[in-house]
């Protein structure tokens, strides 16, 4: 059966709820009512948004309990030192206590250049350009090019969809009942569909791509796909769609 928009809008009207956001790395976000504050937690909590989501929502508990109730103070007073302390012996799959403390330190360099994460972004970003792709592949350069963070920041430059960016980037740019928002200077309606094996299943599933690889080509054109159900807002399915086959309650098979 074809979808429609009236499909798309009932699935988001009933799953699109904070009561439904656990497990997802999503709900670390809600303790801070800070954009700057926010930012920093939506990055690396996305950059971790890798691999089974019990282990990733353990990490992230380890990852950010350091960071108490003050995100920026915590990256900006951060030295190479103190942050080796504080995660000594710290792994997570792939990534290892070097690359977190790089990361952090990165993301310091970032603040103490630009102001924010969001005044990044924005210098690279043109409002002009049909989607936000140029800008982040020039953000995750800023990032990668601060130390060997090639685990929680993908090589902007190759085929990958950018599912964990992309990811920041929905949590940071939109703002609804699950999504916080934070960043008001960029368009929903110039954000990607974060693209990971799982999503990619589903889009299959639905006939929003016939595409066989989750690669940034078939994230744009998921994207696209969705933008003829909510032309301002393409992405904003995403939260409800993929708690199929996320929560053990849910089954994407049910959609």
């Amino acid at each position: 059966m074809k979808k429609t928009a009236r499909y798309f809008e009932a699935i988001y009207a009933q799953y699109n709820k904070r009561a439904l956001c656990a497990p997802d790395p999503l709900q670390f976000l809600y303790d801070y009512s800070s954009p700057q504050d926010r930012e920093i937690t939506a990055l690396a909590g996305a950059c971790f948004a890798y691999g089974s989501v019990k282990q990733i929502l353990k990490t992230l508990d380890a990852v950010f309990t350091p960071l108490k109730n003050n995100p920026r103070g915590f990256v900006l007073a951060a030295t190479s030192a103190r942050l080796h302390r504080i995660y000594a012996g710290f792994k997570y799959r792939f990534t290892t206590e070097e690359e977190l403390c790089a990361f952090w330190l990165s993301v310091k360099r970032i603040i103490q250049k630009y102001g924010s994460l969001e005044e990044c972004f924005l210098v690279y970003d043109n409002p002009r350009e049909e989607t936000v792709l140029p800008a982040l592949r020039a953000f995750a350069r800023e990032l990668r090019c601060g130390g060997k963070i090639k685990t929680l920041v993908p090589d902007p430059d190759k085929s990958s969809a950018l599912k964990r960016m992309n990811l920041f980037l929905r949590w940071m740019v939109r703002q609804d009942e699950v999504d916080p928002g934070g960043w008001t200077r960029v368009s929903p309606a110039r954000l990607i569909v974060p693209v990971d094996v799982h999503m990619h299943r589903i889009a299959l599933h639905l006939g929003l791509t016939k595409r066989q690889c989750a690669d940034m080509t078939t994230a744009l054109e998921i994207t696209r796909a969705f933008k003829k159900f909510s032309l301002h807002d393409p992405v904003k399915y995403d939260f409800s769609l993929t708690r199929f086959g996320i929560r053990d309650d849910m089954d994407y098979s049910q959609l």
